[in-house]
């Protein structure tokens, strides 16, 4: 951590203890809520586990297609 990014986190610290509008305290709560939301780990299902597992094992075996390959696929099943 840069010694900028504990400056800055000081003064946030010192300002926020200074509010005492709970409307914008809320507002504030909500960003960072939203925000250590999108950096967490996602969520998966076993079975999404269990597709990965699949996936990864496919590559190293080199079960993989081309993007023209990919793209031809896709048109089939679009075009039937």
């Amino acid at each position: 951590m840069s010694q900028n990014t504990k400056e800055l986190k000081t003064l946030l610290h010192e300002r926020i203890e200074n509010i005492d509008d709970e409307e914008l305290l809320q507002t504030v709560k909500t960003i960072l809520d939203h925000k250590s939301q999108s950096v967490a780990e996602p969520q998966l299902t076993e079975y999404q586990v269990k597709r990965i597992e699949k996936a990864k094992r496919s590559i190293s075996k080199g079960e993989t297609l081309t993007n023209e390959q990919a793209d031809e696929l896709v048109d089939r099943w679009l075009n039937g």
